[in-house]
């Protein structure tokens, strides 16, 4: 079973300084450790070092580590001196252990994609009997196949939402504003049917992409024959019901990492750039294993894996001790406010990756990610 990460939250509260101190290793530790049956090494990490997002480093920079991204129970971790990690092989007789496996991370993770356009693509135009939903068994007609084969596979997908970059003049209160979903034509829509219920406002941002959310599979029996104009797909796969406006991709045979290795992002991003632009299944703030989006992507040097804390920005309260309290806080001037620090929330792993939009799992916190909120380093303080 996925731990819950306990062990991290004592990480927010630390800096890197050198390379050195990110291979620290925490006081009152043992001189080794033998990986037992059911750890990982997110958990050793956190448990003997004071940084476990950066346990993949610390071990490549081991040479006498054969593969620095596997350990065996039955290994033995020697932690006798500050300055490395080794590792006595043990027996060989079960499998390896991972970080993060995707098994215990994959039934909180949503099959989701960004796009840069998808109006190209093939759609469902209508459904057996004139339904206006379809699922498992039955029939759904889609167009845009011209040279459909009977065997093919595809994956139903619907568009939901258009992504932009975070507007400093819109972002990012707890105003309860929607953001834009996309209707069965995808257009933009103001409706209700959308997996987010709140995303940061469109305008004035960069555009980063359409989001496209796997539905159900589905495989094509008939082709375009007669005076059909449609080929015909049935549904095969267990998921939500389809619509017409629904769109088809191939179906991708391993959408997630096998394993994951947490880590703290390559570069450095500007902490306005990045923020929580969305959360997931009609909530407004994301909990452990909660399923986030977030306004950077490859572009930006994150790839799955990367590790982000989550703040919220600190607001910007009028100093009435010194400035009184007679009037509204509209009439004081910038100078006789004063902001409060950024709060830390907790730690989102990034699981899949796009060029402008990534989608990260919230792995712990010491309270909710809420839309908006800042990406920082794992080891920020403020």
């Amino acid at each position: 079973m996925f731990k819950p990460l306990r062990t991290v939250m004592a990480a927010a509260l630390l800096t890197i300084a050198t390379y050195g101190v990110a291979a620290e290793v925490a006081g009152g530790h043992p001189d080794t450790y033998v990986v037992k049956k059911g750890d990982t090494l997110w958990d050793i990490a956190g448990r003997f070092l004071q940084k476990p997002w950066l346990w993949p480093e610390i071990w490549q920079a081991n040479p006498q580590v054969k593969n620095p991204h596997l350990i065996f129970p039955g290994d033995v971790l020697s932690l006798a001196y500050l300055d490395r990690v080794a590792v006595q092989e043990g027996p060989r007789q079960e499998a390896p252990i991972n970080t993060i496996p995707l098994s215990d991370v994959e039934s909180f993770l949503k099959d989701l994609r960004v796009v840069d356009q998808f109006e190209d693509l093939p759609y469902v135009v209508g459904l057996e009997e004139d339904r206006l939903r379809s699922s498992l068994d039955q029939v759904a007609y889609v167009k845009g196949l011209a040279d459909a084969q009977p065997g093919q596979r595809y994956a139903v997908v619907r568009p939901t939402q258009r992504y932009v970059s975070p507007d400093p003049d819109r972002c990012c209160g707890n105003s309860n504003r929607r953001g834009e979903t996309l209707n069965f034509r995808g257009d933009r829509d103001w409706g209700t049917e959308s997996l987010w219920a709140y995303q940061i406002p469109a305008g004035g941002g960069e555009f980063l992409g359409y989001e496209l959310r796997k539905m159900t599979t589905g495989t094509i029996s008939r082709g375009i024959v007669g005076d059909a104009e449609a080929a015909t797909l049935v549904i095969d796969g267990v998921g939500d019901e389809v619509r017409v406006g629904d769109r088809l991709i191939p179906v991708e045979a391993q959408p997630y990492d096998l394993n994951f290795m947490p880590h703290a992002p390559a570069q450095e991003i500007a902490v306005e750039k990045a923020r929580v632009i969305a959360v997931a299944d009609m909530i407004t703030t994301g909990g452990t294993r909660d399923v986030i989006a977030l306004s950077v992507g490859s572009a930006d040097g994150v790839d799955n894996g990367t590790v982000f804390s989550t703040w919220r920005e600190g607001s910007i309260e009028v100093d009435r001790v010194a400035h009184g309290t007679n009037r509204s806080p509209d009439a004081y001037g910038r100078g006789s406010k004063v902001k409060m620090p950024d709060e830390f929330a907790g730690h989102a792993m990034v699981f899949r990756t796009f060029d402008k939009v990534s989608y990260a799992l919230v792995m712990d916190g010491v309270r909710p990610t809420r839309l908006g909120y800042r990406l920082k380093h794992p080891d920020a303080t403020n």
